[in-house]
């Protein structure tokens, strides 16, 4: 067997867990002033008072979640009067889910999903906050998933004006929006207890993005491991991207493609193959967390997107027996999280016509449905 061929009992990875999703990096650069900012905003919890409010946004992939989960670790080696909770928006995406994560962190015991009201919920949670007297950050991740029905602001408002019914009560949030284009608003009435600190975090730079890479090898590989033009090519990927995510599911798919040639390098090839399964890693993410009748609505889009509205709705209709009323809230979930295009055409609020069409191939979607 050749020196060059990798045998069956050894591997490439030195350590494999540096490249999971939730992995929490020791090096986190080019985030300073952002991380600064999130610092200096909930600073006040140290001192018995409520934090001020912030409203993290960016691009997918910029480091917003890693930044506010590194801060809310720093602030815990400091405090034990602060308690601090990450809600993932996109699986918990209505207000009770949202509060019933919540109650789980709290007291280490999920609530029953049906037989409980909201009302009820929430109150145990003020009241367990009450009589510890802790304060409560909560991250509203990916806080876009909560607008299209509504849910964001019927969240904002129950955590952000509890202190007028519960004197006493002090409750923080960190609203963190994947700012893809798409419009958002809070309610008059959030709006005006928000008033957040906003902390911008842009798409990273080329230079940045080497820089990451270039850590996240020589932390999760064997010296020598990937080669310079496998490096270039995974940093083009995510430049080109604008998503960090996308290149660390890059190194560890090409390192597996590597292994199973039993090679002790990886290959430009290997990145190019990793590349085509990666690409669709966060849109079939997306798709993943859809409900089955909203993936029985963007099924449809993808077959034949030359249909006008109506017609799609007749189909829809016909498979799950739903009103329009909850059609129209599905398809502006949909285009909220850029999983299709919807815009008028036509003057005037009657006899307008809708094109919706999907934002990705449809080739690419209906695999993802699989």
């Amino acid at each position: 067997m050749s020196k060059d061929m990798l045998l069956w009992d050894e591997t490439l990875f030195s350590n494999g867990e540096i490249l999971e999703f939730d992995y929490l990096p020791d090096y986190f650069a080019h985030r300073d002033s952002q991380m600064q900012s999130l610092q200096f905003s909930l600073k006040p919890a140290l001192r018995g008072m409520r934090p001020v409010n912030c409203l993290v946004k960016g691009p997918p992939g910029t480091g917003k979640t890693t930044a506010v989960m590194k801060v809310f670790n720093e602030m815990k080696e400091y405090t034990d009067n602060v308690i601090f909770v990450k809600v993932n928006c996109q699986m918990d995406s209505t207000r009770f889910a949202v509060v019933s994560r919540i109650y789980e962190k709290l007291v280490n015991i999920t609530p029953p999903s049906s037989g409980v009201a909201f009302r009820r919920l929430f109150e145990k949670v003020i009241k367990y906050l009450l009589d510890a007297n802790k304060t409560l950050v909560v991250a509203l991740d990916d806080i876009n998933y909560l607008f299209p029905e509504g849910h964001a602001d019927e969240v904002m408002y129950s955590l952000l004006r509890v202190h007028e019914q519960y004197p006493g009560a002090r409750i923080s949030v960190i609203a963190i929006i994947s700012d893809v284009g798409i419009p958002y608003n809070f309610d008059p009435r959030v709006g005006s207890v928000f008033l957040p600190e906003e902390i911008a975090f842009p798409r990273y730079e080329l230079d940045e993005i080497g820089d990451i890479i270039d850590n996240r090898i020589k932390h999760s590989f064997f010296q020598d491991v990937v080669s310079a033009e496998a490096r270039d090519k995974i940093v083009y990927y995510v430049d080109r991207t604008g998503d960090l995510r996308i290149g660390i599911d890059l190194l560890k798919r090409s390192g597996l493609n590597a292994e199973r040639r039993a090679s002790r390098t990886i290959s430009i090839e290997d990145v190019e193959k990793a590349y085509e399964a990666s690409r669709l890693l966060h849109l079939c993410r997306n798709i993943k967390s859809l409900s089955d009748h909203e993936k029985t609505l963007l099924g449809l889009i993808a077959k034949d997107s030359s249909l006008q509205t109506g017609d799609l709705y007749k189909l829809f209709h016909e498979i799950t027996g739903l009103g329009y009323t909850r059609f129209y809230e599905i398809i502006e979930k949909m285009h909220v999280s850029r999983l299709i295009d919807a815009d008028f055409s036509g003057k005037g609020m009657r006899g307008r016509t809708r094109y919706v069409m999907p934002a990705y191939d449809s080739k690419d979607i209906l695999k993802c449905l699989e």
